[in-house]
């Protein structure tokens, strides 16, 4: 397998166009281990280890938070922006994995992957997010099309995400406890763009609870999310729950969500 450790973000592109069998190797700790399960098998890695430009978390005023691709997650559980901003983001980060995986995991490589239990994919869809690549700017809404399938074209760089700043937020998962992956994960805003859910681990790739959005629109309180009765066709079924217990997590975690949001923790 060929190997590269790109110096700039134009030297990465060019590696990958040299390569177009590649794949970009950010934190690692998404792609390692589908490389160890055969779920993909690059002929080439293109290490984006050393591109500091696309790393570091920057405020935009009060109203949107530029989060670079490489930022790991320990980093964006700890900003002081991020928890002031939007705090329900900070804990998100803060639950990925254990530690280590939080040392180096990155934004941009967990969304890149599109792993259907990762958590940022329900963070992005739950704030209508932007991904900013180095050829155009993708909406959140779009970006997730299956299972480890996303908008990204071939060599296409993801350099940052920009989140616009709700009014309140929050993110409450059922972890899988061996992996510590989402069961279910869903995260809750309400804010200028109105109230958004965003939900993980429960079909093949992350989505938008539109029913739980319009229930909370109408009357922003936990139990108009548990009033709301979700089907089973479409979401994952396996070995730890199947997709009706799947549909019965989806409103109660957005219930609880939705009550720490309101207390602002």
């Amino acid at each position: 397998m060929n190997y590269t450790r790109a110096e700039s973000v134009e030297q990465a592109v060019e590696a990958f166009q040299a390569h177009p069998e590649a794949r970009y190797l950010a934190g690692g700790q998404s792609l390692l281990p589908a490389l160890r399960l055969g779920l993909a098998t690059p002929g080439a890695l293109i290490d984006l280890g050393r591109l500091h430009a696309l790393r570091g978390i920057r405020a935009e005023g009060e109203h949107t938070l530029h989060i670079g691709a490489l930022s790991r997650h320990a980093e964006v559980a700890d900003s002081r922006d991020v928890q002031g901003l939007i705090p329900g983001l900070a804990e998100l980060a803060g639950q990925i994995g254990d530690r280590q995986v939080r040392e180096m995991g990155t934004l941009g490589g967990s969304i890149a992957n599109a792993d259907p239990a990762a958590c940022y994919p329900a963070a992005l869809l739950g704030l209508g997010a932007l991904i900013q690549t180095d050829r155009r700017v993708l909406p959140a809404d779009s970006f997730f099309q299956g299972l480890f399938h996303t908008a990204l074209e071939e060599g296409e760089l993801i350099q940052r995400v920009s989140f616009p700043v709700p009014e309140q937020s929050a993110y409450e998962k059922f972890r899988q406890p061996a992996s510590r992956f989402a069961l279910v994960g869903v995260f809750v805003s309400r804010g200028p763009l109105g109230v958004r859910v965003g939900v993980t681990g429960a079909g093949p790739c992350a989505f938008r609870a539109k029913a739980l959005e319009a229930a909370l629109q109408a009357d922003w309180r936990p139990e108009a999310a548990r009033a709301v009765a979700l089907g089973a066709e479409g979401l994952l079924s396996d070995l730890h729950g199947s997709a009706a217990y799947r549909a019965a997590l989806i409103p109660e975690l957005c219930a609880r969500a939705v009550a720490r949001a309101s207390l602002g923790r």
